[in-house]
């Protein structure tokens, strides 16, 4: 019993507390850097759920951008940054970085090719309700690599923060 207490005070002591420090992308205060899917105390059918609505939302999130490229003219995405247009195409949706936010809130973050040539990694938020998924910001979070801002949550609300 004294054993398994005191490795108990020496686990949490060594373990970092991690939403203090800003981070790569933001996610729902019980989410690990390992876990991006909602936890459920439900057991693995409810867990199967959970798996099935975040690839549904990934799905929408294609949907939803390949149907922008396909209205424009260039059929590219477009979006402004820096006072100027970005025509994308799309890369890839980051499913590892894919996260549940609460309630009907999600974040996604995804590659974007540019019509310069550059890999733009854009942050997507969304709200999804009953079969429908809307963006409700975008933005600019890295060019080829190089983190122009990082996440940092702050009583309960995630907030860009300079790279340090």
């Amino acid at each position: 019993m004294t054993t398994r207490l005191a490795t108990g005070i020496l686990v949490s002591l060594l373990t970092p507390v991690l939403p203090l420090f800003a981070q790569e992308h933001p996610r729902a205060p019980q989410q690990s850097q390992s876990q991006q899917l909602p936890q459920t105390t439900k057991g693995a059918p409810q867990a199967a759920m959970m798996q099935s609505s975040m690839s549904d939302v990934s799905d929408g999130l294609k949907r939803f951008i390949s149907g922008y490229a396909a209205k424009s003219a260039d059929k590219k995405f477009h979006m402004p940054f820096q006072k100027k247009d970005l025509a994308l195409d799309l890369v890839r949706i980051h499913d590892d970085r894919f996260s549940s936010l609460g309630g009907d809130k999600y974040f996604a973050c995804v590659d974007m090719k540019g019509a310069d040539g550059k890999i733009y990694d854009i942050d997507f938020f969304m709200v999804v309700q009953t079969g429908k998924l809307t963006v409700t910001e975008t933005s600019v979070h890295k060019i080829n690599g190089k983190p122009l801002y990082n996440w940092k949550e702050e009583k309960g609300v995630w907030k860009k923060v300079p790279v340090s």
